[in-house]
């Protein structure tokens, strides 16, 4: 057995191991705080450890961040990372600044085997899910490298705010989630608030469940239809958990949500899902009825428009601005919250939907999307009529 790494572990398992060791929890306390707060990887600095234990951490332990294979600039500040994960495959990570935060969207998994249509990330395949420490070495190493670039005093944060929204279904990897989430809400960690960390999921039901009960951060579900019959095209999970459902699970997430809604994320088609019919039909969701008038879950909601970033293996286009606009508004004057994402790093593909890394795809993910891909999308009924207005 080689040398466990730190970043596996968040505080109370590194306690538990340090307790093998023959230490005290507050010992393990110290020892998380070098390793998260400070991003010190050398045991021998760490200096108000106890010489003992630093001669034990020798061997035994290591915080083993994620090789960079390229790093790529913005010319609107936004920074993407390509890291090793090894066995042929790599994942990327996006910091995204503004005037008042800085977000990191960090990836779970290589890959990803929901395989949404207008996702970049889902067209690559799946190969594996991402361990705990992988989760964290991205906001590991993003945080102290643009600490020390920005000259940044001790106690001052780069990262604001952290989005489970990079590549992967996080919810399908939730045994290494779970303990990743809990280190960036630590105080003796990242110390962000669960209001400051989103997991965005296309919606698997049971698992948002499990996160209300042991970990309710910020929740974004990636819509992208008004109705059953398009989402089941866009969003083939929806096969399994249809909107009825996931709608249940997102009403019940909300009793111990740290935000009293849900974003509803809702990449822009054109000619697909953007018409005004279409945007009556998600007020009527947010409404609690369906556009047939049948009756579903009320949650209470915001939703966020998403310019699609179209890339060649979609088929698809996106929606124009003024398209786009007119389909807020309708949202809006229906008195639904409701943003339009500003489209950032698509000059280095590093925006939303862009992901793609390299992922040797060991399902044939990639082979049976094509097929599905050449399945042409038809709009909901009375979509074109409505466009054609």
């Amino acid at each position: 057995m080689g040398p466990v790494n730190l970043l596996d572990f968040d505080l109370d398992a590194l306690a538990a191991w340090c307790e093998g060791l023959g230490e005290k929890r507050f010992r393990a306390t110290q020892l998380f705080r070098w390793v998260h707060q400070r991003g010190e990887s050398d045991f021998s600095r760490m200096s108000d450890l106890a010489k003992s234990l630093r001669d034990k951490l020798v061997g035994a332990a290591e915080v083993r961040s994620l090789e960079v294979l390229s790093e790529q600039v913005s010319a609107d500040g936004t920074v993407k990372w390509l890291f090793s994960v090894g066995g042929g495959n790599a994942v990327e990570t996006v910091f995204i600044p503004e005037d008042d935060r800085g977000t990191l969207c960090v990836s779970s998994q290589a890959g990803c085997a929901v395989a949404c249509r207008f996702c970049s990330t889902g067209h690559q395949g799946f190969s594996r899910n991402l361990a705990t420490g992988e989760i964290l070495a991205q906001l590991w190493h993003a945080e102290h490298q643009l600490r020390r670039r920005l000259g940044l005093a001790a106690g001052e944060r780069a990262i604001s705010n952290v989005v489970m929204m990079g590549m992967g279904e996080p919810l399908q990897n939730y045994a290494a989630l779970l303990p990743a989430l809990r280190v960036m809400l630590d105080d003796h960690g990242y110390g962000l608030s669960r209001r400051r960390v989103t997991v965005s999921t296309s919606g698997v039901v049971p698992m948002i469940d499990r996160l209300r009960e042991d970990c309710p951060v910020a929740l974004a579900v990636s819509l992208h239809a008004p109705d059953d019959a398009l989402r089941d095209d866009l969003v083939p999970l929806n096969r399994k958990y249809p909107l009825a459902e996931l709608l249940a699970a997102c009403e019940r997430y909300l009793e111990r949500a740290p935000r009293d809604f849900v974003t509803f994320e809702y990449c822009m088609l054109d000619g697909v899902n953007d018409s005004p019919a279409q945007a009556r039909a998600l007020l009527a969701l947010a409404a609690g009825r369906s556009a047939d008038g049948q009756p579903l879950p009320r949650v209470a909601c915001k939703f966020n428009l998403i310019p699609f970033n179209p890339f060649p293996a979609s088929g698809l286009r996106r929606s124009p601005a003024a398209a786009v606009q007119a389909f807020a508004r309708i949202l809006q004057d229906g008195g639904v919250v409701t943003t339009v994402r500003k489209t950032r790093g698509d000059d280095i593909d590093a925006a939303c939907g862009q992901l793609a890394g390299e992922v040797q795809d060991r399902t044939r993910l990639r082979e049976r999307s094509a097929r599905r891909a050449a399945i042409p999308i038809h709009p909901a009924p009375g979509a074109a009529a409505e466009l054609e207005r």
